[in-house]
């Protein structure tokens, strides 16, 4: 197997390579990065700058370097990761540059598969959405919703359209995953000295660890399987209690402040925190269903994640560990 990966300079897309670099099966991986990065050796891995947001540069990673590698898998993991950003520019990196990539491969002459990582957020989020979110559950369509969902919901919908015999697409829709740098909106609230969620009301969340989400793709590169695939965590617990593990304060406070609050502390600190764009989708507490995933791809979920903590409490514990 010879498999190409965007995003290769991001966390997910660094983890997804160092992952297929350990499989015995995989003969061969390119890396592909906007920016040009730091080379590494090693005898299987192949390096190669290209920004997705233009199509000639599309076409030229399919028809150049994919083709001098003989690629046959290519995992889609360079979206835009920053919700606060919007306009053309966000929608070309998360939904067009998704296009471009998925119609060169559909007319190329040795890939065969493609693997698109989207999100768990894709789901309608409504007061009658069930616990349990499985694969066929209604997608969130609502165009008052914020370009960085709509443009999700978009790609997402985009790339499972070009399915044909000759490529076989699988969308993997992650759940949240916790990782600095990743574009984990969780991560940023976790990230906060004081974290204000819902009076009366204490959601149950799942996480996804980096090495999950990484094995996740390296499952289903080795698989035939195709459609929308939910990818969970193995973490699930109430917010309070992400909060406590993250050595945060908790403050319940009405609902409906919650975002004016967060908007009047950007305001004043001109911090931007991206975690009141979302809050009010913890109201359902939905989560995703990984039976498809665990039947048809083999994948469970088995690594714990890492917990934004304050910079003390990380000091402490290495040097309890020193002392150990």
């Amino acid at each position: 197997m010879r498999v190409m990966v965007t995003g290769a300079s991001a966390p997910l897309g660094a983890a997804i390579v160092e992952r297929l670099l350990a499989e015995p099966g995989v003969d061969r991986v390119l890396a592909v990065s906007r920016e040009a990065v730091p080379p590494r050796v090693h005898p299987r891995l192949f390096q190669h700058a290209a920004d997705l947001a233009h199509p000639r540069e599309v076409h030229d990673l399919i028809h150049g370097a994919a083709t001098l590698h003989g690629i046959d898998t290519v995992i889609h993991a360079a979206q835009h990761r920053d919700p606060h950003d919007a306009g053309g520019g966000a929608h070309t990196q998360t939904v067009e540059s998704a296009r471009w990539l998925v119609l060169a491969c559909a007319a190329h002459a040795t890939i065969r598969r493609f693997v698109h990582r989207s999100f768990a957020d894709v789901y309608a989020q409504r007061d009658t959405t069930p616990t349990l979110i499985d694969e066929d559950a209604p997608l969130e369509l609502d165009p008052a919703a914020p370009q960085w969902l709509r443009d999700r919901v978009e790609a997402d919908l985009t790339v499972r359209a070009h399915h044909t015999d000759r490529l076989q697409i699988a969308v993997l829709r992650l759940a949240e995953l916790l990782a600095r740098d990743t574009g984990s909106q969780l991560w940023d609230y976790l990230s906060s000295r004081i974290c204000l969620r819902p009076a009366g009301f204490d959601p149950i969340i799942n996480v996804l660890a980096l090495d999950d989400a990484a094995a996740a793709f390296a499952t289903a590169a080795r698989s035939s399987a195709t459609g929308a695939f939910n990818i969970p965590g193995r973490d699930t617990l109430p917010l309070s209690c992400a909060i406590a593990q993250s050595g945060r304060s908790c403050v319940a406070v009405p609902s409906s402040v919650i975002a004016p609050l967060y908007k009047l502390r950007r305001a004043v600190t001109g911090l931007a925190f991206r975690y009141d764009l979302n809050v009010a989708r913890f109201h359902f507490g939905g989560m995703v269903d990984g039976g498809r995933a665990a039947r048809e791809l083999g994948y469970q979920p088995r690594a714990r994640v890492v917990w934004p903590r304050p910079w003390w409490r990380v000091l402490l514990q290495r040097l309890a560990e020193t002392r150990c």
